[in-house]
């Protein structure tokens, strides 16, 4: 583990700092920001007894941080932050988060936690697929594996043919990504003849989308690693919020560090351990843009506060099971798109790219499935369709392409089309 004691705090004293630093937070966003303090209701540091007492504050939302673009909720002077970063959203007002120095080792102190977890070494090699620029990824792994003293391969996205020569020239050891990316790797890898056995990879990170376990499974198999998967997100940060550890039992998110809650939906109201709803995050530790219940639309559950195999006393989720604004509705019947992901992954015929294209055809709702296989036949599209119905009580139309049909992205996957 990067920091032991930290780590493997009992469940008492986990409450005493996150109570603790509940005050300081508030307190900061008091003397910071006098249009933030109003906007939570002006609570008195001093009023905040329990932890049980948050729920008494309101929640922020993405518009809320959009509505303020860009620093109109920061805690602190532009002159007192060393820089920014902002969402990777392709739609509206970016969200800007400002870090102070402070802010920039609480992360790298996190994401060397998260390296840790997934079993890197100051003997790793770590190659770095996510981007280094306005978007924050590339830069805290960057700052998580110096901490741990791996030796770091900063590439960035693309270039695959190039990823691939680095990974046998470096002898890189863990490669890290959005999760979508192993995709576009195994798939030139193919192409190009080239075989992960003959490299020294055996550790993947991947994050930043919503994937299944059948996907997981693929990936693995397929580049002969163990994968991991990390969760984060410019607003509460960047990434480092949580990972799996080696038990492979629900992410870990660092509770010294925030406040986790899980709400449903729809009327807000805090949901007991156990039941599915909204990850709404408080932030402990953040100087610039510290957050007081912020909605973050990804749905998931607390799976335990119990002590895991690994050792680690921090809570644990289960994998994000998707967003509140991915959810589609075709006739009735509400389904993400990785549940569509879990049946169709299933196949060995099948391969990992697909598309669920959705919407109205004379004012009737109409969805398809469009899946690349190795195999074209009748058969293999009736199994699938049968198993989405059986699944989701939902006829849908499943079209078998070949391989390479699927437009390929070298960034985020594109896994729904919708038109009118």
């Amino acid at each position: 583990m990067f920091q032991r004691r930290l780590e493997t705090l009992d469940r008492e004293l986990i409450e005493k700092i996150q109570l603790d630093r509940l005050k300081k937070t508030v307190r900061r966003i008091k003397e910071k920001n006098r249009k933030y303090w109003e906007k939570i209701g002006s609570p008195e540091p001093e009023d905040i007894k329990s932890l049980e007492d948050l729920r008494k504050l309101p929640f922020l939302t993405k518009e809320d941080l959009r509505q303020n673009y860009p620093f109109g909720l920061a805690c602190g002077d532009q002159c007192e932050f060393v820089r920014f970063h902002m969402s990777s959203g392709t739609t509206g007002t970016p969200v800007v988060n400002p870090y102070t120095s402070a802010d920039v080792e609480q992360w790298g102190e996190i994401m060397a936690r998260c390296l840790s977890a997934a079993g890197l070494t100051y003997k790793d090699v770590l190659q770095i697929t996510p981007s280094f620029g306005l978007f924050n990824g590339g830069f805290g792994f960057h700052y998580g594996a110096e901490k741990v003293g791996c030796f770091v391969v900063p590439i960035g996205p693309g270039r695959t043919l190039l990823q691939l020569k680095f990974l046998k020239d470096f002898k890189t050891t863990a490669i890290v990504g959005i999760a979508s990316y192993p995709l576009r790797l195994i798939e030139v890898a193919k192409e190009e003849g080239f075989d992960f056995k003959e490299t020294s990879l055996r550790i993947g990170i991947f994050g930043a989308e919503v994937w299944s376990e059948e996907m997981r499974r693929y990936i693995e198999r397929e580049m002969g690693i163990e994968s991991f998967d990390i969760i984060g997100m410019t607003e509460t940060g960047g990434v480092g919020l949580g990972i799996d550890c080696k038990a492979h039992n629900g992410i870990h998110v660092w509770e010294d560090h925030y406040i986790v809650e899980i709400v449903d939906p729809e009327t807000g109201e805090v949901l007991p351990d156990g039941e599915e709803g909204e990850l709404v995050i408080t932030t402990l530790t953040r100087e610039g843009l510290p957050l007081i219940r912020y909605r973050t639309r990804d749905i998931t559950k607390v799976i335990s506060r119990a002590r895991c195999d690994c050792g680690r006393t921090h809570l644990r989720l289960a994998r994000i099971k998707g967003r509140t604004d991915d959810m589609l509705k075709v006739k009735g019947v509400c389904f993400y798109p990785r549940q569509i992901e879990e049946v169709i992954m299933k196949y060995p015929e099948v391969l990992p790219n697909y598309q669920i294209i959705i919407g109205k055809v004379e004012g009737k709702d109409v969805v398809e499935v469009v899946i690349e296989a190795d195999r074209q036949d009748q058969y293999l599209k009736e199994r699938i369709e049968e198993e989405i119905y059986s699944l989701l009580g939902l006829h849908i139309e499943v079209t078998l392409k070949r391989r390479g049909e699927i437009p390929r992205n070298e960034g985020k996957a594109v896994r729904v089309k919708k038109f009118t």
